[in-house]
C-alpha cells in the first residue's frame, strides 16, 4: 500500500474512532475488519488498533445476529466500493490483498497471469440511414457525417453530437440513425434536441436525425440513461419492446436487456409514465417500475436504490441481493465473455460493488473471497464453487 493510501486509510480509522465516519466508510471497515493485520505498519499503535477492532466487532456481531433471521445473505465486497472516489477504491483493493496472503498460490487468480481480459471502454458503431456504418472508437474527433441538414460530430472526449445546420431540410427529410454498443462498450450521444443519452454495453438506440411532429420517439434495446431536454409541446417517448416510457423532460434509466428477467425504469428527476400492454404507472423521483417478463400482467412500483441502478454509468458494478447469475451477466457484458457454470452453487445473494475499470483478474480475485472461482479460456469464463474447508 502506498503512503497516499496508508494515510487515507488511517484517516478513515480515525473518523470511525471519533464517530465521524460516513456510512460507506463504516460499511468498508465493518465488512473487512477481519482482514486488518495489526502487524502492518500503517495501523495505529497496538492498543489503539485493538480498541478500534473490538468496536467494529461489536457492531458486526450485532448485524450478523440480525441477518441470521433472514435467508442466505452473503457479502461480495464492500458497498463502499461503489460510492468512493478512485483513490479510496484502491484502498479497498490494497487492503483486500491481505486476505489473499495465505492462499494466493492456490487461487484461480494465477490462471489469469497470461490470459487476462481488459475492461470495456467507449466503443460503438453508428449506422446511418443509408446503411453506412462508422466505428466510433476508431473515428477521429471532428465531423464524421452530414445528412439532411444535420451534422454529426465526435468530440475530443469521445461523445457523439447531432446538430441542426439547416432546419428546413432537417424538418422535411428526417432520417433514422442507430448507435450500437458491443459487449465491452459504452457511449454517450447528444440527440438533435439536446437530449443526452449514455448507452451501457450490448445496447442500441434508434432515433430520428431531427424530431418533428407531435412527439420525440426513440427505440432502445439494452440499457441507457437519459437526460431529456424539456419540451412540453413534444413529449419524449422511449420504446423498449412492449414498454413505452413517456416524459416531457427528465432524468431516468431504462434497463431492458433481453436476457434479464425484468424491465426496470428508474426515475431521478421529473416524472415519467410507463406503459406496458394495457397497464400504466406514473412514478416520482426515487421510484422505479418493475415488469416481470415471465408474468407481465402488471407494473410494480417501488422505491429505487439510485446509486445501485446508476452505478454502471458512474463506472462501477453494483449488487444488492443479486444472485450469482445476475452478477455474472453484468460481468459477461462488460468483459465481452461467455459464462459457463460448472457444478452446483449455493443459493447465496451478493451485495457490494467493484470498479468497472478493473481487469477481469481483479474481479476474479474478489469473487475468490466468496469461494466463487473463475477460469478463463479465450473469452470463455468457467465458473465453479469450492466450499470452504471446515
Amino acid at each position: 500500500m502506498t503512503n497516499q493510501y496508508k494515510q487515507l486509510f488511517l484517516q478513515i480509522l480515525e473518523r470511525y474512532r471519533l464517530g465521524k465516519a460516513s456510512a460507506d466508510e463504516i460499511s468498508f471497515l465493518e465488512k473487512y475488519y477481519n482482514s486488518f493485520d495489526e502487524t502492518e505498519e500503517f495501523i495505529f499503535n497496538p492498543e489503539e488498533y485493538l480498541a478500534i477492532k473490538n468496536l467494529i466487532k461489536e457492531r458486526v456481531d450485532h448485524q450478523i445476529e440480525q441477518l441470521s433471521k433472514n435467508n442466505n445473505v452473503k457479502k461480495l465486497w464492500p458497498s463502499w466500493f461503489k460510492y468512493a472516489a478512485a483513490a479510496a477504491v484502491l484502498i479497498v483493493i490494497s487492503t483486500s490483498v491481505l486476505i489473499f496472503r495465505n492462499y494466493q498460490e492456490n487461487s484461480s487468480y494465477a490462471l489469469f497471469a497470461s490470459n487476462d481480459i481488459e475492461p470495456g471502454g467507449h466503443r460503438a458503431i453508428l449506422t446511418l440511414s443509408n446503411g453506412k456504418k462508422i466505428v466510433l472508437d476508431a473515428a477521429k474527433a471532428g465531423e464524421i457525417a452530414s445528412q439532411s441538414g444535420i451534422t454529426v460530430t465526435k468530440t475530443t472526449d469521445g461523445q457523439l453530437v447531432y446538430k441542426v445546420v439547416d432546419n428546413g431540410v432537417a424538418q422535411s427529410l428526417s432520417e433514422t440513425n442507430t448507435i450500437t454498443t458491443p459487449n465491452g462498450g459504452n457511449y454517450q450521444v447528444s440527440l438533435p434536441d439536446g437530449t443526452m443519452v449514455i448507452l451501457n454495453a450490448a445496447s442500441s438506440l434508434t432515433f430520428p436525425t431531427s424530431f418533428r411532429g407531435i412527439e420525440r420517439s426513440v427505440s432502445l434495446e439494452g440499457e441507457a440513461y437519459f437526460e431529456v431536454t424539456k419540451n412540453a409541446e413534444m413529449p419524449f417517448k422511449v420504446k423498449s419492446g412492449r414498454q413505452v416510457v413517456e416524459v416531457l423532460g427528465t432524468h431516468f434509466d431504462i434497463n431492458a436487456y433481453d436476457n434479464e428477467p425484468v424491465i426496470k425504469t428508474t426515475l431521478l428527476e421529473g416524472s415519467v409514465k410507463v406503459n406496458y400492454n394495457n397497464a400504466s404507472a406514473l412514478i416520482k423521483p426515487g421510484q422505479q417500475t418493475i415488469i416481470a417478463l415471465n408474468d407481465a400482467k402488471k407494473i410494480d412500483v417501488r422505491d429505487a436504490d439510485l446509486e445501485k441502478e446508476l452505478a454502471w454509468k458512474n463506472g462501477a458494478f453494483s449488487f444488492e441481493n443479486d444472485d450469482l447469475q445476475s452478477v455474472m451477466r453484468q460481468i459477461a457484458r462488460w468483459y465481452d465473455a461467455e459464462v459457463v457454470y460448472e457444478g452446483d452453487f449455493p443459493d447465496d445473494k451478493f451485495f457490494g460493488g467493484i470498479p468497472k475499470s478493473s481487469k477481469l483478474s481483479g474481479v476474479a480475485k474478489i469473487l475468490e473471497l466468496n469461494n466463487i472461482h473463475l477460469k478463463i479460456s479465450g473469452r470463455t469464463i468457467r465458473v465453479n464453487y469450492r466450499a470452504p474447508a471446515p
